[in-house]
């Protein structure tokens, strides 16, 4: 296993899964006042490359996309390690949502910004969201190699990576509604006979066209829709009405 090793940088490693934390509010970040904050020296172990720079063109996103998988890699190496995979990735969760912000991205991607300054939202960040240690360290990591804007690349790859360690599908449910947590659990069951994997995770999105029903999506390209939307584009379409948009 290939090693980096960072000069301002450490992430510290054991392997058993805890229980996944539910999603809590986004914290409101405020860009203008930062606290203080502790820089603690990090280690970062990757699987495979090393440092990667930055490039153009198609060559330039494939080693963004490598850069992406190392450091997935490298974090869910440490939260194995450490017993905290589920955590970590519940942290890597919000992080993906905090960053997908504009002013939160806009802000990292300032080249006039001292990286102290960084660090110190990061802290805030970190503090709000209850991260766990090695979760801050990584951000701290990514600041300092100005590979920051990679965090969203970086989140994708590790969803893969915690659902390749822990034979997880994921399945992502579509409703107009929030569905109750037994209506899920029925799905979960269900994708579970359908791919055979021991996990099934859960992810909800809202999307009021499907009129009532929903759909669900799972590995990767395969959907059941079972929403009422689809039953009426099945209705017209036996109508020969395909041409005709149903407004609802």
């Amino acid at each position: 296993m290939a090693s980096l090793q960072h000069p301002t940088a450490s992430l510290q490693s054991k392997h058993v899964l805890i229980p996944r934390n539910t999603l809590t509010q986004k914290p409101i970040l405020n860009l203008s006042s930062l606290p203080g904050t502790t820089f603690t020296p990090l280690k970062l172990k990757f699987f495979s490359g090393g440092a990667v720079r930055r490039s153009t063109g198609a060559s330039g996103a494939r080693m963004s996309a490598t850069a992406a998988s190392s450091y997935a890699a490298a974090l869910a190496d440490v939260a194995a390690a450490n017993n905290t995979l589920d955590a970590t990735t519940a942290d890597i969760e919000k992080i993906d949502e905090i960053f997908s912000e504009a002013q939160v991205s806009d802000y990292f991607a300032n080249p006039t910004l001292a990286v102290e300054k960084k660090r110190k939202l990061i802290d805030e960040i970190a503090e709000s969201s209850g991260f766990q240690p090695h979760t801050r360290n990584f951000l701290y990591i990514l600041v300092d190699a100005q590979r920051i804007d990679l965090i969203n690349e970086i989140a994708k790859e590790f969803e893969l990576v915690y659902n390749s360690l822990t034979d997880t599908e994921l399945a992502v449910v579509t409703s107009v509604v929030k569905l109750e947590s037994q209506h899920l659990a029925q799905i979960a069951k269900q994708v579970q006979k359908l791919t055979g994997t021991k996990n099934v995770r859960i992810k909800t999105l809202l999307d009021p066209s499907l009129v009532a029903g929903f759909t669900v999506r799972y590995s990767g390209s395969k959907l059941i829709d079972m929403s009422v939307r689809k039953q009426l584009e099945d209705i017209a379409a036996q109508l020969e009405l395909g041409d005709i948009s149903l407004a609802v």
